[in-house]
């Protein structure tokens, strides 16, 4: 059972991701998504900051400069290169991408870089899942295929797999929480410049202010640091994987909030990811500790 307990962790962060979407939809009008992306990262960072000075244990000791560096600077471009793609090529197909590229992109990356085989099981849930949520977002959507927008698309999977494997090793020697904290604090840094292109008129409004409390501090401070405190235990490319159950809780929230209406084939589409997800969960355990020592091995 306590093998389970890193798999729940990066579950947990994949659902506390998957409110997003619904949370944007409560937004003021006037709320540009890319700037919404660099407030939760600047609320998000700012809030895992306090928490550490607040218990005394802020400290870069320890911390690789490059690899941090690695990681705010993935987890910085995956915001506009997500909202970018999804603005030019439209939300099924930027999300089927940027999301469903991950997975695969983060498997190729541990084989290239750390000389990781993934397992036939890992390869089976990936392509369970990626189909699943290509049926769930494209199905009776009109799509609009634009060159641009695919490799944005593209660039926010390659992101999230960089950030993914970079934290990994991150957390292997430095306390989870500090990692997430100054990772995303150089990320909201990095993308402050944004917030001076767009209006932020907005944020003096009371739904404002909560749509950018519930992203920073719920799907963003808690979430990632679900997702370290998984990692520690998760294969890189496995936790991505499972990260796939952020847009099946979007679509379950959407018809349970929003009101929208899923057709039999998006259904089967659910049915497919969750198939993927408990593959993964149930077939990949005791692979994580082998993971972690040739992680271990390969920072030299």
């Amino acid at each position: 059972m306590r093998e389970n307990i890193p798999y729940l962790f990066v579950l947990a962060a994949a659902v506390l991701w998957g409110t997003t979407g619904t949370a944007q939809t409560f937004a003021p009008e006037a709320a540009h998504p890319i700037a919404i992306g660099a407030i939760r990262l600047a609320v998000g960072g700012g809030t895992l900051l306090l928490i550490l000075f607040l218990f005394g244990s802020f400290s870069l000791k320890g911390l690789s400069f490059r690899e941090t560096m690695l990681a705010a600077v993935s987890m910085a471009c995956y915001q506009p290169f997500f909202f970018s793609a999804v603005t030019l090529t439209g939300v099924a197909v930027g999300t089927v991408v940027a999301i469903g590229s991950a997975p695969v992109l983060a498997g190729m990356l541990e084989r290239m870089v750390f000389n990781k085989r993934q397992t036939k099981a890992w390869w089976f849930a990936t392509f369970l899942s990626v189909i699943g949520c290509v049926t769930l977002f494209l199905n009776n959507q009109s799509v609009t295929v634009q060159p641009t927008g695919i490799l944005l698309a593209i660039g926010a999977g390659l992101s999230f797999a960089v950030y993914s494997l970079t934290s990994k090793r991150l957390i292997l020697t430095n306390k989870p929480l500090s990692v997430t904290a100054i990772v995303f604090t150089i990320s909201g840094i990095l993308l402050s410049p944004i917030l001076f292109l767009f209006d932020l008129s907005w944020l003096a409004e009371a739904r404002g202010v909560v749509v950018s409390l519930q992203l920073g501090i719920v799907a963003t401070s808690l979430a990632y640091l679900l997702f370290s405190l998984g990692l520690k235990g998760v294969p890189s490319a496995t936790a991505v994987t499972l990260s796939l159950a952020e847009p099946l809780t979007a679509a379950l929230l959407g018809v349970l909030l929003v009101g929208e209406i899923l057709s039999p084939v998006s259904w089967s589409g659910i049915i497919l990811l969750l198939s993927g997800i408990v593959l993964l969960t149930v077939g990949q355990k005791g692979k994580s500790r082998k993971d972690d020592v040739n992680l271990s091995a390969s920072r030299g």
